[in-house]
């Protein structure tokens, strides 16, 4: 018998696969460990300066929580449709093509995540500097031409790479450290909340003292105010996206995702009003949108200056696992690019033993570990929040879009309040960016040109995957 020509024969593959060993508990836990980092302890000052109210203050989280979990919604039926490594990735590539989502991963891989596990980084190594004199984070270890080293950036350095290696060695091993964290970090937070209000010296009076308006307020000062305060509260909540990026490794995602990220954003919204309602039961809204580090604050005021030390390590712990979800969630998004051929081709390829984007992990938390020394992921993130956000609206556009195109594929869950709840999603949070175009237009137009950085990029991978269309073979 004739042997098959080389055309005509199966490409033999033994390239290993991700390994889908996330339950609807590891689930949650990313979810809620992922979005609870630094944010809920540094963004009150600037929300409360913005809408000078308590209940204002109050209100302005719930709004957030319920516009996060009206995104959430129509995220589910995507991710259950496409229970795929890459999430929001292969949203938008499914409903736009290939170019929009590429800009999509782009951003996140040059910016995005690996700014905020940049930012993760030296926040844990700032609150553990405190805990541990010893490490000091301003402490200055040597001095290059002009560029100083410290005992934060050897600590944040130190962190990113133990975190990035143990998720290099197991999803399992990556769950577990993230499991543990999520849980201390409820302790703690519940701690401080309860014992706050049975012990601490707060007064239900500053309920009652609002920020006095240096001019009428009309209207439009309320609803501009609230535009400005929900680029804090967007800030604190993102990170729930990262239950999708890992939907290739969740068992019985049809199931569990839409699960998992109804309950992760409930329980967040629960934890942020708590936590917000203790800071105004210590100090009134005034005190409050004047204090940088209004945690510290609060924790003063209730207990005493000795709590500094625990509510130090409260934060760095819940900066600690806020990062170890980033880097495990975020990798996933470029490998998922390079096994498309957008991306370089190594960033797909599974550990033949560990079974996790290796290559991938260690490609993103090196450029963190760039970002952290250089100092600048504070700025660039605060260029691309509007894009990050301007992204989500996009996705959940990509639900009408797909309910057409592919009306005839199974949706195993379907979008609660289809088509009124996304649609008010997308008026909502589009109404928000517009008025960030409005407000800040300098930043915006930053973030607009970094994300379109990236275009240049993907015509060269392109190209390369027309001179060389085998590589994608090997994923096969």
């Amino acid at each position: 018998m004739a042997s098959p020509t080389t055309s005509q024969q199966a490409p033999v593959t033994h390239e290993p696969s991700l390994v889908r060993g996330l339950s609807l508990m590891d689930s949650v836990m990313l979810l809620v460990g992922g979005i609870i980092g630094s944010g809920i302890f540094l963004t009150a000052g600037p929300i409360a300066s913005a809408v000078h109210k308590p209940w204002f203050f109050l209100g302005i989280w719930l709004v957030g929580g319920v516009i996060t979990l009206l995104a959430c919604f129509a995220f589910a039926e995507m991710a259950a449709m496409f229970p795929e490594a890459g999430g929001q990735y292969v949203f938008l590539r499914e409903a736009y093509g290939e170019f929009p989502a590429f800009l999509y991963g782009w951003m996140i891989f040059a910016v995005g995540q690996s700014g905020t596990i940049a930012a993760l980084g030296v926040g844990f190594a700032e609150y553990f500097g405190a805990i541990f004199p010893l490490a000091s984070a301003h402490a200055p270890v040597a001095t290059i031409q002009g560029w100083t080293l410290t005992r934060g950036h050897i600590v944040s350095i130190c962190s990113i790479i133990l975190l990035t290696t143990i998720n290099v060695l197991g999803l399992k091993r990556g769950s577990a450290l993230i499991n543990v964290a999520t849980w201390a970090k409820f302790a703690a937070i519940g701690a401080f909340v309860v014992l706050g209000l049975a012990v601490g010296h707060g007064h239900w009076s500053n309920y009652a003292v609002s920020i006095p308006a240096d001019q009428p307020v009309t209207f439009g000062h309320v609803i501009s105010g609230f535009g400005v305060a929900l680029i804090g509260v967007f800030w604190a909540f993102d990170g729930w996206v990262y239950i999708t990026w890992v939907a290739g490794e969740i068992k019985d995602p049809q199931r569990v995702l839409p699960r998992a990220m109804v309950m992760g954003v409930l329980l967040v919204g629960v934890i942020y009003l708590s936590v917000n309602a203790i800071y105004l039961y210590a100090l009134p809204i005034t005190r409050v949108a004047q204090e940088e580090t209004i945690a510290h604050a609060v924790a003063v005021t209730l207990f005493s200056s000795n709590a500094a030390r625990w509510l130090s390590a409260t934060i760095a712990l819940s900066c600690f696992g806020a990062m170890s979800c980033a880097i495990l969630s975020s990798a996933r998004v470029s490998f998922a690019m390079a096994r498309d051929g957008a991306f370089f081709h190594a960033m797909g390829r599974v550990h033949p033993r560990y079974r996790t984007p290796a290559f991938s992990l260690i490609a993103l938390s090196s450029w963190a570990v760039v970002l952290a020394l250089s100092g600048s992921f504070d700025q660039l993130y605060t260029y691309v929040m509007f894009m990050m956000v301007l992204s989500y609206v996009a996705a959940v556009a990509g639900l009408f879009v797909l309910r057409r195109t592919r009306a005839d594929a199974p949706r195993p869950y379907r979008c609660t309040g289809y088509p009124y709840l996304p649609a008010l999603y997308v008026l909502m949070a589009g109404a928000w960016a517009l008025n960030s175009v409005v407000t800040r237009p300098k930043e915006t137009l930053i973030g607009i040109a970094i994300v379109f950085l990236g275009a240049p990029f993907y015509f060269f991978w392109r190209w390369q995957l027309k001179r060389h269309p085998e590589e994608l073979k090997e994923f096969e």
